[in-house]
């Protein structure tokens, strides 16, 4: 059974910085690539970065390009999103994603509350 577990959200004001994380289980982490999404109040969920399986490829959404990176780490089976220079618009719920055995695999989100 496939788990994700986020965390490390919190309230921070803007131009802050945070790190969540992604602990996970149940799937052979070195073979997948994997996904951080987000989802804000009364919007759909969106993709915010994406990492390869060796960790040498990314790739952003643009409203985070130059202010967030993702990362991984093969021996923990953990996969991070640091956040730097963090606006209010990014505020919302944070899912780890990986696609594998044909289904749709989600975390239970951590939050993000970007406000002064």
């Amino acid at each position: 059974q496939v788990q994700l577990l986020e965390s490390g959200g919190a309230s921070v004001q803007p131009g802050g910085s945070l790190n969540l994380s992604c602990v996970t289980s149940g799937f052979p982490f070195k073979k997948y690539g994997l996904s951080w999404y987000r989802q804000a109040p009364e919007k759909e969920r969106e993709s915010v970065a994406r990492i390869n399986i060796y960790g040498t490829e990314t790739t952003y959404a643009d409203s985070v390009k130059g202010r967030f990176t993702i990362s991984r780490d093969n021996e923990k089976s953990t996969v991070y999103l640091e956040m730097n220079n963090v606006k209010p618009e990014d505020t919302a719920v944070y899912y780890c994603y990986v696609y594998y055995f044909g289904k749709d695999n989600w975390g239970q989100g951590t939050q993000v509350t970007v406000s002064s």
